[in-house]
């Protein structure tokens, strides 16, 4: 399978700057896998093709506020922060991206308001940098002002200023585990109303955790779609999660992953009679066409960008013909794309 098999063009005005006023009204579209039929719902709408004790696996990632502005220490130069992971506890190390990196040295100090310095005390890739920040306090503290100067990840081809409303709305109601940069978007969708009519119904929930971060962003640079790398991230599926999981499959129940990464982490802990196992640890599982899928039966994702590892993952799930002619209806039609946009379930 080759990267240019996932070209399209997309209207700019496509890609979603805001989310819906209310979680649940985005639009959805249902495409099923076997006939190819579509329909055109509202996202309340999902609880009409679920009974009782199917289940919904989310993601329950919490994003942190990822992106931080600092100055240079004598020229004062704007430098730009992202946070990508804690490497460190003790010591305040972090591995970050850094823009412009051409301006960032090892032994550059970096300022943020009048009690916060970082030191550059690595380079790790061409834009990444270790920082070590250096603050006198206990872990808590630092943490929380850290956090403080930070604002809310959001990608950047959402091209517009972080308002304060994006702090809630590029995060799951559910999101409980800290440690993401990049939201699980297809779980935006969700909102407590739909949440509780889908316990009513009798839906089972599981929640796992991973920790997306920038990679899924990132662009490709490979045609041959074997020789990409993903970035390693952290996942955390525990007994009860699984437990969850392989009952509905032993009683041939619906398992719906709720997004990408969940549908990823699923995989990555996957046993050889296609159930689930307890895991703790780091996946760097790329999943493109073609591919077999050994629990979840359904998808709930949104609509991603072209040439994306996202819309990769899905054409794998729901087939590469069909995803894509599911695709050129959506942008007919008018839907929104990106963590914004709008959603489509797989059957």
């Amino acid at each position: 399978m080759k990267l240019s098999k996932f070209k399209f063009k997309l209207p700019e005005e496509q890609i979603a700057l805001y989310p819906t006023e209310n979680r649940d009204e985005s639009r959805l579209l249902i495409v099923d896998k076997k006939t190819g039929k579509i329909e055109h719902r509202q996202f309340k709408n999902i609880i009409e093709y679920f009974d009782e004790h199917d289940v919904m696996v989310f993601n329950d990632t919490k994003v942190f506020p990822a992106r931080l502005y600092g100055n240079k220490e004598k020229t004062g130069a704007r430098i730009e922060v992202f946070l990508l992971r804690e490497l460190n506890r003790e010591y305040k190390f972090w591995d970050v991206l850094v823009d412009p990196a051409r301006k960032i040295r090892i032994g550059n100090k970096l300022y943020f308001g009048d009690t916060m310095v970082a030191e550059v005390i690595d380079n790790t890739t061409s834009r990444g940098r270790t920082l070590r920040f250096l603050f006198d306090g206990d872990y808590e503290d630092f943490k929380e002002k850290l956090m403080a100067f930070g604002e809310t990840p959001l990608p950047t081809f959402i091209q517009r200023a972080v308002e304060p409303e994006d702090a809630d709305r590029y995060q799951t109601i559910y999101a409980k585990n800290v440690g993401a940069v990049v939201a699980p978007a297809s779980g935006l969708h969700f909102s407590r109303e739909l949440m509780k009519r889908l316990e009513i119904k009798g839906i089972d929930f599981s929640f796992l955790t991973l920790h997306a971060g920038l990679g899924n962003f990132r662009e490709i640079d490979v045609e041959d779609l074997t020789k990409h790398k993903m970035d390693s991230e952290q996942m955390i599926v525990s007994e009860e999660a699984a437990s969850i999981i392989n009952k509905a499959k032993d009683t041939r129940k619906n398992i719906c992953a709720i997004g990408t990464t969940t549908l990823r982490a699923m995989e990555t802990t996957v046993t050889a009679d296609a159930h689930i196992k307890a895991f703790d640890g780091w996946t760097n599982k790329f999943i493109f066409p073609p591919y077999d899928f050994s629990v979840a039966n359904r998808l709930v994702s949104n609509f991603y960008l072209p040439m994306s590892t996202l819309l990769m993952i899905v054409s794998a799930f729901g087939g590469y013909e069909l995803t894509m002619d599911v695709y050129d209806t959506a942008i007919k039609e008018g839907y929104k794309f990106g963590p914004y946009g709008d959603a489509m379930l797989i059957l």
